[in-house]
Formats: C-alpha cells, sequence, structure tokens
C-alpha cells in the first residue's frame, strides 16, 4: 500500500520521538518550516520506555514558547500511533498541511525575506 500525503511534507526519522529536543522545533523554524509535527508510538507502549511521554512534554513546551515570541504555538503538534495505522499517518499530515495552509507562512521566513529585500 503506498501511502499519499502532501508532498511538501519533509519526513525526519528518528529511532524514538524522545530523542527529539526543543532545539530541534525551533531550529526547523528558524530554516523556514511552517509548522513541526511529531508521531510517536502509542503512549504506553514506547519500546524505549517513556520517550513518546517526554515528547509530549517537549511538544507542549515549544508551543508555549512559540507562542510567547510570536510565532504560534499551533505550528507544532504531537500525534501517536502503531506502527500499523500507516492510513492514519497520512490523514494526519493532510489534516496537519491543512492547518498550517490556512494559519499561513512561517513569521520568521517572512522576516527573513523582508530583511534580504
Amino acid at each position: 500500500m503506498r501511502l499519499e500525503y502532501p508532498s511538501n511534507i519533509k519526513i525526519i526519522r528518528i529511532p524514538c520521538t524522545g530523542k527529539l529536543d526543543i532545539i530541534h522545533i525551533l531550529r526547523a523554524f528558524e530554516k523556514g518550516a511552517d509548522g513541526v509535527y511529531a508521531v510517536g508510538c502509542l503512549e504506553g507502549s514506547c519500546q524505549f520506555n517513556n520517550g513518546n511521554i517526554r515528547s509530549r512534554k517537549r511538544i507542549e513546551q515549544a508551543k508555549k514558547l512559540l507562542d510567547t515570541i510570536g510565532v504560534g504555538g499551533e505550528r507544532v503538534a504531537m500525534y501517536n500511533l502503531s506502527s500499523g495505522e500507516g492510513t492514519h499517518f497520512a490523514s494526519y499530515a493532510k489534516e496537519m498541511n491543512e492547518k498550517i495552509q490556512k494559519i499561513g507562512p512561517n513569521p520568521i521566513k517572512l522576516a527573513k525575506k523582508r530583511m534580504a529585500a
């Protein structure tokens, strides 16, 4: 089965979402990403004990930080799936893409463009 999700989504694989740090999320925005979302295993079934729970806390911290600096915390999300839920992965990708399109471009990216002009 071939999953169909928006072509503008860049997938970065990591061994566990517990390895995702706030700095990675912020760096993505600094480099021009309009949104970031993490997809981890179901809560309670992390093979690295509680990596997905740590990741969810970091996502929440990133949301607060992005709201504080004016980028918008709604640009960050966390989803939990089992490895057999590929169709849900594709639907979450579409959902996140639609959400970001409604919000508009990353304000950091827009500011960089204005400064370069």
